[in-house]
């Protein structure tokens, strides 16, 4: 049975974070799990336990406190315009996951071409902010009941090195945090990105229902490693 470590502030690190224990002595691959606004990183601790077990899983937090065990990685308001959020807030967490998920790389032994990044709600956001602003440090990332930032569109890499990245979107059709609207965007905007992805829809709300959780975890089993990365990025 896996539990959850203690929680690490290593100054190594950009972000404290949490990983699945037992770690695999040598991993052959990392993924990234991030927790949506208000949450912690426990919250993903049971989705990442289903993984296979020669994958680092690691929790990162959220660097905004809104509360005693609550976090996000940037403000947000929800107005009849849609969700208004701290661009600034939003972009020093981009920034940080970047760095990140860089360090836990070269303390693990772990290339890009191994490394997927995804999250629930505002950290499938963040996922994919990461993705789509420095494809180099990822192969894949997942969308969870999220939506891909507008404000990210100056900060895009460029198609080519977009080329190799894989995208995943899931959503329930009853959200009503962010509703089935954001997903349908997300899935046009990869497209015409030239990103390979899928998109999955659900009767669901705002969560992570268990057949939302079966369908990653399936996709991710079939994620491949893709190759060389490419160097160039933001």
């Amino acid at each position: 049975m896996k539990t959850l470590s203690a929680p690490s502030n290593d100054s190594a690190f950009a972000l404290a974070f949490r990983t699945l224990q037992p770690p695999p002595d040598k991993p052959s691959s990392l993924l990234v799990l991030l927790h949506g606004v208000g949450g912690n990183e426990t919250n993903l601790a049971a989705l990442g336990a289903e993984v296979e077990s020669n994958t680092l899983v690691v929790l990162p937090r959220g660097p905004i406190t809104l509360g005693p065990t609550a976090f996000g990685w940037f403000r947000v308001a929800f107005s009849g315009n849609g969700p208004q959020i701290v661009a600034s807030e939003a972009d020093a967490s981009r920034r940080s996951l970047i760095d990140f998920i860089g360090q836990l790389q070269q303390a693990h032994g772990i290339d890009a071409a191994h490394t997927v990044v995804a999250g629930f709600s505002q950290g499938g956001i963040l996922s994919a902010s990461v993705a789509l602003t420095a494809p180099e440090r990822v192969t894949a990332f997942a969308v969870l009941a999220g939506r891909i930032l507008p404000e990210l569109e100056p900060l895009l890499a460029s198609p080519e090195h977009l080329s190799a990245l894989r995208g995943y979107i899931a959503h329930g059709t009853h959200d009503d945090k962010l509703p089935v609207s954001w997903a349908q965007r997300s899935d046009d905007w990869l497209t015409r990105l030239g990103v390979a992805h899928e998109t999955k829809l659900y009767p669901a709300g705002h969560k992570l229902g268990a057949p939302m959780c079966a369908d990653f975890l399936a996709w991710l089993s079939r994620e491949e490693p893709r190759g060389n990365r490419p160097t160039a990025g933001r």
